[in-house]
């Protein structure tokens, strides 16, 4: 292993729980190592099963008896439990005691004719409203997540006596594949390379089998399973012990059998659950909306003791004072904010999954938005991903069915990692049915070496009717040449494999590349007739018989979606273990650019600091391998980018975890799809384009939001220290205060569906916390200049100086601070011009005028009388219309200056 690799391994291992001193179930731990010392046939008398699996019959009646396989920390939230935390907000605590105060006041206090229930109503009702809205929104937004999530869930291959699949032909097993969760103790599954670890098992059977426990251990490098492990009495922890395996692992490389020992919670992840899991790290998105909240906290904390000691010291009235203090703290408290992030992520999702993009991590969908980069395979990318064959060759170019017969054996025979080049021999060698009868009658399996990605071959043992036995290899056309040590010719001698012919071979091998094909090569080797098994080495020394040429056609789309990448700001990386050749040539046909070509032989002799570099000029990666593409996201990262990834591979796992959005597809094994965040069930590049405009629209109604919340809430913190300070009564009275932003709040439930301008769409879109403060400094003292017009007016105009006529200023004011926070809804939401360059959604238009008209009659209706409002003069009306106009014609001219200022609005 190179300097630079070992460097990367040891620095950026998967992110692992770090178990150590954690208090385990003794319990569990001593059941374990006794169920890991078992034999076999031991362990599947123990658990009252066999060999060939439970009967449906007896799996129902013990998920009855065990419960679904999962892990606690993985169900939803209960809908009772969320339905009490949606009044648990400081916004329904404050309305709560004040609606406890006015009963006080209203109702206990006051002689039974004086008795009045309209304030505890009317607030009640504000209570039951905001917290109801509230639950409802996160439910539907959980309810959302979880049924996404339910479309993408990973299965097991289970063996179920009578439930035979085409699947099952090659083990001749009865099996069917079943969702993980339905597993239970006594189940036998069969494991290949890329599958999750369903739950804790005890191996039955296993060949080459390699797991990685980074999930629980955080080590990097596999670790060998195996059915006997001669240490095993010596282990103390399960984790090392070679017979088992666990909930959260997957295997890397190699097959096996396995008997289910434990399911969900009585897993040793499951009872490490409470301990162990936490929650994911947060990313710049979640850090910068906890910073508005903390930002508008801070304001808080300076201005509400300000407006407190004013109006107590001005007002003498120290009660009123306290209670319109505390209001103006929920005024500024943006209680609406993570529902309306959560919201707008459950619509993103949604939306998103009816483009047949599913989102596993609402999170996700900001990042998507903000990613610049796309890494990528070219198969199903640029390529059709129908991969077909379309040349069977010996040596020297010829057509060869002996090359084809040997080919089919080992795609056929090999119960390791399936990929489409072994799809595609398996379908091609079906049309040719006497035949495959043939080859079954005269080759017999006994054992296999299961293809891994730095050999990059497999090889298959057989046996002849006569006895002798035959290694059968396939794979890359360098490592199966290097692994050759003799020739096959076209008239069927042997001869040795000289410099000349290996060069001959390989620019061959080459020509066929430059066409658009893919080679494999096939070797073969005698073995004694003894042998029953082999294991990695023993390919070695082949003789090389030919070569089988697939062809993969170009997307008819492919330049089509990377145009539209290109124009949304995205550079497209081509990351492949094919070789360049064949890369360039396919690059070519849908002209992709290529800026240049870095292979993995060249990535391993990079240092850190050289690969950030390299990676910047090239567009095309060849020949790498897994932990060759984790090195070249990272690098990317490191450099300031925000990187995709998508891939369906094992290989693609350690890549998909550095990245900052994994994708894969829903055909993709089991550990593609568990490392993803987001999931495609097209493999095309046009509905990843969909996705990331989604992911950008997502983003841009949450910026509203919170730039809307945060320069509106500013200019009112100042118009109420202003207020209060000439004032000689209260601005608004609490319920005034409270009954405005309720009402205003209502209208922000439709930005989710509100749309975004084109030249926001047009470039990737990241957190900026410095914009947010920018924002609030220079566009919400605004709304203060024009409730300080309104206070003249009221006070200069209509009179309303003295305690007597307040009831009046506090309508006037409650009438146009809730307008002007409506009308700053259509001027933040786009950078255009509103109405005339750019129209909100119906959503938006509807609610907000709706806001606006119940703000309106509010003081007119008996409810508004309630709360000590009262009707306006008709004259207020034609001030309230100047006054608006003004400050739609300022708010634009400044949001003008701010875009050249700063050059972003949203």
């Amino acid at each position: 292993m190179s300097t630079a690799k070992s460097e990367y391994l040891s620095k950026h291992h998967h992110r692992g729980i770090d178990i150590a001193g954690i208090d385990h179930d003794d319990a569990l731990v001593k059941k374990l190592r006794r169920y890991g010392l078992l034999s076999p046939d031991e362990i599947l008398t123990e658990l009252t099963t066999t060999s060939h699996g439970l009967t449906s019959r007896d799996s129902l009646q013990r998920l009855n008896q065990f419960g679904r396989n999962e892990i606690v920390h993985e169900r939803p939230t209960p809908w009772w439990v969320q339905f009490g935390q949606a009044f648990v907000t400081p916004f329904t605590l404050i309305l709560a005691a004040l609606s406890a105060i006015s009963y006080i006041t209203d109702v206990w206090l006051p002689a039974p004719a004086d008795r009045s229930w309209a304030k505890v109503i009317i607030i009640g009702s504000m209570v039951l409203l905001s917290g109801g809205l509230r639950f409802w929104q996160e439910f539907q937004s959980q309810k959302a997540a979880t049924a996404l999530r339910r479309l993408v869930q990973n299965r097991s291959n289970v063996l179920r006596p009578g439930k035979r699949q085409s699947h099952a032909s090659k083990s001749g097993q009865d099996s069917e594949r079943i969702p993980v969760t339905h597993l239970v103790p006594g189940d036998v599954i069969t494991l290949a390379a890329g599958d999750m670890i369903p739950a804790d098992i005890r191996l039955l059977s296993a060949d080459d089998l390699y797991v990685s426990q980074a999930a629980l251990t955080g080590e990097a490098m596999p670790v060998a399973k195996m059915v006997a492990d001669p240490s095993a009495a010596d282990n103390t922890d399960p984790l090392e012990m070679a017979t088992l395996c666990f909930t959260g692992t997957n295997v890397v490389s190699g097959t096996a059998q396995a008997v289910i020992i434990a399911t969900g919670a009585n897993t040793y992840l499951g009872s490490l659950a409470q301990q162990v899991i936490q929650d994911r790290p947060l990313t710049s998105f979640d850090k910068g909306v906890n910073s508005v909240g903390t930002l508008l906290v801070r304001f808080m904390l300076v201005m509400v003791p300000l407006v407190f000691l004013i109006n107590g010291l001005t007002k003498h009235d120290w009660q009123s004072a306290f209670l319109f203090a505390v209001a103006v703290a929920v005024g500024l408290t943006p209680e609406l904010l993570a529902v309306v992030v959560t919201a707008n992520l459950a619509k993103g999702a949604v939306l998103m999954a009816r483009k047949k993009v599913i989102i596993k991590k609402l999170n996700a969908i900001q990042n998507f938005g903000a990613m610049d980069v796309l890494c990528t395979d070219k198969t199903g990318t640029l390529t059709e991903n129908h991969i077909a064959l379309v040349r069977h060759l010996d040596t020297e170019g010829n057509d060869s069915n002996r090359v084809l017969d040997l080919a089919y054996l080992n795609s056929f025979l090999q119960t390791g990692l399936s990929n489409l080049l072994d799809q595609a021999l398996v379908d091609y060698y079906h049309d040719f049915p006497d035949n495959q009868q043939k080859l079954f009658d005269r080759y017999r399996k006994l054992d296999e070496i299961p293809f891994d990605f730095t050999r990059r071959r497999l090889s298959v043992l057989v046996a002849k009717p006569d006895g002798t036995r035959l290694l059968i290899c396939k794979g890359a056309v360098e490592e199966v040449i290097a692994a050759s040590t003799k020739l096959e010719h076209a008239d069927g001698h042997t001869g040795p494999l000289t410099v000349a012919a290996r060069q001959r071979l390989i620019q061959m091998a080459d020509k066929f590349n430059a066409t658009g094909l893919r080679l494999l090569a096939v070797g073969s080797k005698s073995m004694p007739a003894t042998a029953s098994a082999v294991e990695a080495g023993d390919d070695e020394g082949l003789n090389l018989i030919g070569f089988v040429a697939f062809l993969d056609p170009p997307k008819a789309t492919a330049k089509q979606a990377i145009d539209a990448l290109k124009s949304y700001g995205i550079q497209l990386k081509i990351i492949t273990g094919d070789n360049e050749v064949v890369t360039q040539r396919v690059c070519q046909e849908v002209d992709f650019p290529v800026t240049g070509v870095l292979l993995g032989h060249q990535i391993e002799h990079l240092s850190d600091k050289q690969l950030s570099h390299a990676v910047e000029q090239a567009s095309v990666f060849a020949k790498v391998d897994p932990l060759q593409k984790a090195r070249l996201i990272k690098a990317l990262r490191t450099n300031g980018h925000t990187v995709g990834y998508m891939g369906d591979g094992v290989n693609d796992a350690a890549a998909m975890h550095q990245s900052d959005v994994g994708i894969s597809v829903d055909g993709g094994v089991d550990i593609a799809k568990e490392a993803a965040d987001i999931v495609l069930l097209k493999h095309d590049l046009m509905v990843l384009v969909d996705g990331v405009i989604q992911g950008r629209t997502v983003f841009g109604n949450i910026m509203k939001y919170i730039k809307m919340t945060v320069s509106s809430n500013f200019g009112n913190m100042l118009s109420v220290l202003v207020a209060s300070a000439f004032l000689p009564f209260l601005p608004m009275l609490p319920i005034h205060l409270l009954v405005q932003n309720l009402i205003y709040d209502l209208s922000q439930f439709s930005l989710p569906w509100d749309g975004m301008d084109k030249e926001f769409l047009a470039t990737p879109r990241e957190w900026d916390a410095t914009g947010i403060a920018q924002f609030m400094l220079s566009i919400g003292p605004l709304s203060s200049i024009f409730d300080l017009l309104t206070f003249a007016v009221m006070w200069f105009v209509f009179s309303a100086q003295t305690a007597a006529h307040q009831s009046l200023f506090q309508s006037g004011w409650f009438v146009e601070g809730l307008l002007s926070q409506t009308l700053i809804v259509y001027m933040i939401r786009t950078q255009r011009i509103p109405f005339v360059q750019s129209l909100p959604s119906r959503p938006v238009l509807i609610l907000t005028m709706l806001a606006a008209a119940v703000g309106v009659a509010l003081p007119f209706t008996t409810a508004g009388s309630a709360i000590g409002l009262q009707p306006l003069p008709i004259a207020y009306f034609g001030w309230l219309v100047a006054i608006l106009v003004g400050y739609a014609v300022v708010a634009q001219l400044a949001k003008v200056w701010y875009v050249r200022r700063f050059n972003r609005w949203l």
